[in-house]
C-alpha cells in the first residue's frame, strides 16, 4: 500500500476530528469519564485493530487514551491508518 501525499494527509485528517500529524504518524487523544470506560475503549480498538490486522501504538493515563497510527512497513502514512483512525472514532 503506498503512502499518502502530504496532500491526501491533509484532506484525510479534515475528515478525521481530533487527529493530528506528527511525524510519520497520525494521534490522537480521547479522554473518558473514568479508568473503566478508558479501559473498554482500549478493549475495543484493540479488536478493531486485530481484525484489521493494523495495530496502533497505545498509551493509557487513567481516563485518557493516546492512539498513534503509523504504517511501518510503509515508513509512513497510509490509508491503512485513515481507516482505522475513521473507524477508531466511532468507538469514542
Amino acid at each position: 500500500m503506498p503512502k499518502l501525499t502530504a496532500a491526501q494527509i491533509k484532506k484525510a485528517l479534515a475528515s478525521l476530528p481530533g487527529w493530528k500529524r506528527k511525524d510519520a504518524s497520525i494521534t490522537r487523544l480521547y479522554e473518558f469519564k473514568d479508568f473503566v470506560r478508558a479501559m473498554k475503549f482500549v478493549n475495543d480498538a484493540a479488536k478493531i485493530a486485530e481484525q484489521a490486522n493494523h495495530h496502533p501504538d497505545i498509551d493509557i493515563r487513567w481516563n485518557k487514551v493516546k492512539l498513534t497510527l503509523s504504517t511501518h512497513d510503509e515508513g509512513g502514512l497510509t490509508e491503512k491508518d485513515t481507516a482505522l483512525a475513521r473507524r477508531f472514532n466511532s468507538l469514542a
